[in-house]
Protein backbone atom coordinates (compact mmCIF):
# COMPACT_ATOMS: atom_id res chain seq x y z
CA UNK A 1 0.00 0.00 0.00
CA UNK A 2 1.55 3.19 -0.60
CA UNK A 3 1.84 5.91 1.92
CA UNK A 4 0.71 9.67 1.33
CA UNK A 5 1.38 13.07 3.70
CA UNK A 6 -0.59 16.11 2.98
CA UNK A 7 0.49 18.72 4.21
CA UNK A 8 -2.05 21.13 4.40
CA UNK A 9 -5.99 21.51 4.98
CA UNK A 10 -7.04 24.10 2.42
CA UNK A 11 -10.10 22.59 -0.14
CA UNK A 12 -6.84 21.63 -2.42
CA UNK A 13 -5.35 19.80 0.76
CA UNK A 14 -8.52 18.10 1.77
CA UNK A 15 -9.74 17.06 -1.95
CA UNK A 16 -5.71 15.55 -2.62
CA UNK A 17 -6.15 13.47 0.77
CA UNK A 18 -10.01 12.66 -0.67
CA UNK A 19 -8.11 11.06 -3.59
CA UNK A 20 -5.20 9.47 -2.34
CA UNK A 21 -7.58 7.76 0.29
CA UNK A 22 -10.06 6.56 -2.65
CA UNK A 23 -7.41 5.29 -4.75
CA UNK A 24 -6.42 3.04 -1.50
CA UNK A 25 -3.58 4.89 -0.42
CA UNK A 26 -2.49 4.67 3.73
CA UNK A 27 -2.88 9.07 4.21
CA UNK A 28 -1.41 11.14 6.71
CA UNK A 29 -2.34 15.05 6.92
CA UNK A 30 -0.23 17.28 8.93
CA UNK A 31 -1.18 21.66 9.22
CA UNK A 32 -0.08 23.79 11.71
CA UNK A 33 -3.24 23.67 13.54
CA UNK A 34 -3.73 20.09 15.25
CA UNK A 35 -7.68 20.33 15.15
CA UNK A 36 -8.15 21.34 11.32
CA UNK A 37 -5.81 18.59 10.65
CA UNK A 38 -7.47 15.68 12.65
CA UNK A 39 -11.04 17.35 11.55
CA UNK A 40 -9.66 16.66 8.16
CA UNK A 41 -8.12 13.02 8.59
CA UNK A 42 -11.24 11.62 10.93
CA UNK A 43 -13.50 12.76 7.47
CA UNK A 44 -11.28 9.84 5.71
CA UNK A 45 -9.57 8.02 8.52
CA UNK A 46 -6.40 9.60 8.09
CA UNK A 47 -3.74 9.81 10.28
CA UNK A 48 -2.82 13.41 11.36
CA UNK A 49 -0.58 15.80 12.87
CA UNK A 50 1.50 19.30 13.00
CA UNK A 51 3.98 20.31 10.83
CA UNK A 52 7.44 19.24 12.05
CA UNK A 53 6.13 15.85 12.92
CA UNK A 54 7.66 13.25 11.21
CA UNK A 55 6.61 12.21 7.71
CA UNK A 56 4.97 8.98 7.10
CA UNK A 57 4.09 8.80 3.41
CA UNK A 58 6.85 7.88 0.52
CA UNK A 59 4.43 10.36 -1.35
CA UNK A 60 4.41 13.62 0.52
CA UNK A 61 1.88 16.42 -1.41
CA UNK A 62 2.86 20.14 -0.47
CA UNK A 63 -0.94 21.36 -0.45
CA UNK A 64 0.02 24.99 0.82
CA UNK A 65 0.58 28.99 -0.44
CA UNK A 66 3.34 29.47 -2.45
CA UNK A 67 5.72 31.21 0.62
CA UNK A 68 5.38 28.14 2.67
CA UNK A 69 7.48 26.50 0.41
CA UNK A 70 10.70 28.01 2.23
CA UNK A 71 8.91 27.25 5.64
CA UNK A 72 8.51 23.52 4.68
CA UNK A 73 11.89 22.85 3.22
CA UNK A 74 13.36 24.49 6.11
CA UNK A 75 11.49 22.16 8.59
CA UNK A 76 11.77 18.85 6.82
CA UNK A 77 15.60 19.46 4.86
CA UNK A 78 17.21 16.03 4.82
CA UNK A 79 13.69 13.93 5.68
CA UNK A 80 12.50 14.62 2.08
CA UNK A 81 15.27 12.88 0.50
CA UNK A 82 13.97 10.04 -1.88
CA UNK A 83 10.33 11.34 -1.02
CA UNK A 84 8.49 11.61 -4.16
CA UNK A 85 7.51 15.61 -2.96
CA UNK A 86 4.11 17.18 -5.14
CA UNK A 87 4.41 20.52 -5.51
CA UNK A 88 0.76 22.07 -6.40
CA UNK A 89 1.29 25.74 -5.62
CA UNK A 90 1.04 28.41 -8.58
CA UNK A 91 3.37 31.03 -7.47
CA UNK A 92 1.02 34.24 -8.11
CA UNK A 93 1.65 38.28 -7.07
CA UNK A 94 -1.75 37.92 -5.38
CA UNK A 95 -1.48 41.47 -4.48
CA UNK A 96 -2.26 42.62 -7.92
CA UNK A 97 -2.97 39.48 -9.65
CA UNK A 98 -1.30 39.97 -12.57
CA UNK A 99 2.01 38.24 -12.24
CA UNK A 100 3.85 35.07 -11.49
CA UNK A 101 6.35 35.79 -8.60
CA UNK A 102 8.86 33.46 -9.84
CA UNK A 103 11.90 34.59 -12.51
CA UNK A 104 10.79 34.01 -16.09
CA UNK A 105 13.24 30.71 -16.81
CA UNK A 106 12.15 29.22 -13.19
CA UNK A 107 9.30 27.86 -11.25
CA UNK A 108 7.81 27.24 -7.71
CA UNK A 109 8.69 23.31 -8.17
CA UNK A 110 12.57 24.21 -9.40
CA UNK A 111 12.75 26.32 -6.95
CA UNK A 112 11.85 23.59 -4.41
CA UNK A 113 13.71 20.98 -6.25
CA UNK A 114 16.75 23.43 -5.78
CA UNK A 115 16.27 23.57 -2.29
CA UNK A 116 15.89 20.31 -1.05
CA UNK A 117 18.07 18.47 -3.79
CA UNK A 118 17.53 14.92 -2.66
CA UNK A 119 13.65 15.39 -3.35
CA UNK A 120 12.17 13.91 -6.47
CA UNK A 121 9.99 16.78 -7.22
CA UNK A 122 6.78 16.52 -8.94
CA UNK A 123 4.39 19.98 -10.10
CA UNK A 124 0.78 18.47 -10.26
CA UNK A 125 -2.49 19.58 -9.21
CA UNK A 126 -2.11 23.04 -10.15
CA UNK A 127 -3.67 23.45 -13.18
CA UNK A 128 -7.14 21.64 -11.30
CA UNK A 129 -9.55 23.70 -8.87
CA UNK A 130 -10.88 21.63 -5.47
CA UNK A 131 -13.93 21.30 -6.85
CA UNK A 132 -12.78 19.15 -9.70
CA UNK A 133 -10.65 16.98 -7.85
CA UNK A 134 -13.04 16.50 -5.33
CA UNK A 135 -15.95 15.07 -7.56
CA UNK A 136 -13.00 13.33 -10.00
CA UNK A 137 -15.31 15.26 -13.18
CA UNK A 138 -14.83 18.17 -15.02
CA UNK A 139 -17.00 18.89 -18.01
CA UNK A 140 -18.49 15.22 -17.97
CA UNK A 141 -15.11 13.40 -18.13
CA UNK A 142 -12.96 12.08 -15.20
CA UNK A 143 -10.77 14.89 -14.05
CA UNK A 144 -7.22 15.12 -15.54
CA UNK A 145 -4.60 15.95 -13.42
CA UNK A 146 -1.36 17.03 -15.07
CA UNK A 147 2.29 16.49 -14.05
CA UNK A 148 5.72 17.25 -14.72
CA UNK A 149 9.14 15.79 -12.94
CA UNK A 150 12.11 14.23 -14.03
CA UNK A 151 11.69 10.51 -12.05
CA UNK A 152 9.96 8.37 -14.08
CA UNK A 153 9.22 5.85 -11.28
CA UNK A 154 8.34 8.52 -9.21
CA UNK A 155 5.85 10.06 -11.57
CA UNK A 156 4.26 6.30 -12.39
CA UNK A 157 4.03 5.97 -8.43
CA UNK A 158 2.02 9.36 -7.95
CA UNK A 159 0.25 8.35 -11.15
CA UNK A 160 -1.07 5.25 -9.58
CA UNK A 161 -2.55 6.50 -6.58
CA UNK A 162 -4.36 9.11 -9.15
CA UNK A 163 -5.74 6.79 -11.62
CA UNK A 164 -6.63 4.10 -8.76
CA UNK A 165 -9.55 6.95 -7.49
CA UNK A 166 -11.38 7.34 -10.86
CA UNK A 167 -9.32 10.46 -12.63
CA UNK A 168 -7.11 10.53 -15.01
CA UNK A 169 -3.24 11.72 -15.66
CA UNK A 170 -1.23 13.74 -18.69
CA UNK A 171 2.29 13.24 -18.02
CA UNK A 172 3.89 16.69 -19.74
CA UNK A 173 7.66 15.29 -19.25
CA UNK A 174 10.68 16.94 -17.49
CA UNK A 175 10.45 18.92 -14.32
CA UNK A 176 11.35 22.26 -16.79
CA UNK A 177 7.74 22.67 -17.88
CA UNK A 178 6.24 22.80 -14.59
CA UNK A 179 6.96 26.49 -15.58
CA UNK A 180 4.21 26.44 -18.45
CA UNK A 181 1.97 24.13 -15.91
CA UNK A 182 2.36 27.34 -13.42
CA UNK A 183 1.05 29.55 -15.77
CA UNK A 184 -1.61 27.87 -16.69
CA UNK A 185 -2.75 27.37 -13.54
CA UNK A 186 -2.36 30.84 -13.32
CA UNK A 187 -4.42 31.95 -16.13
CA UNK A 188 -7.23 29.49 -14.90
CA UNK A 189 -7.21 31.42 -12.10
CA UNK A 190 -7.23 35.01 -13.90
CA UNK A 191 -9.98 33.68 -15.78
CA UNK A 192 -12.28 32.47 -12.39
CA UNK A 193 -11.61 35.67 -10.45
CA UNK A 194 -12.56 37.49 -13.96
CA UNK A 195 -15.87 35.20 -13.37
CA UNK A 196 -15.64 34.19 -16.91
CA UNK A 197 -15.64 30.46 -15.52
CA UNK A 198 -16.52 29.10 -12.82
CA UNK A 199 -14.53 27.42 -9.61
CA UNK A 200 -16.02 24.34 -10.28
CA UNK A 201 -14.95 24.41 -13.60
CA UNK A 202 -11.37 25.08 -15.27
CA UNK A 203 -9.49 23.71 -18.55
CA UNK A 204 -9.97 20.43 -19.39
CA UNK A 205 -8.05 17.84 -21.49
CA UNK A 206 -8.98 15.20 -23.57
CA UNK A 207 -7.24 12.51 -24.90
Amino acid sequence: MTAVTIIGTGNMGQAIAGIAHKGGAQVQILARDLEKAGTAAAAIGAASGVVGDAITGEIVVLAVPYPALAEIAKAYGDQLTNKVVVDITNPVDFATFDALVVPADSSAAAEFAAAVPGAKVIKAFNTTFAATLATGELGGEPTVVQLAGDDDAAKTLLADVITAAGLKVADAGALKRARELEALGFLQMVLAVREQIGWTGGFAVRS
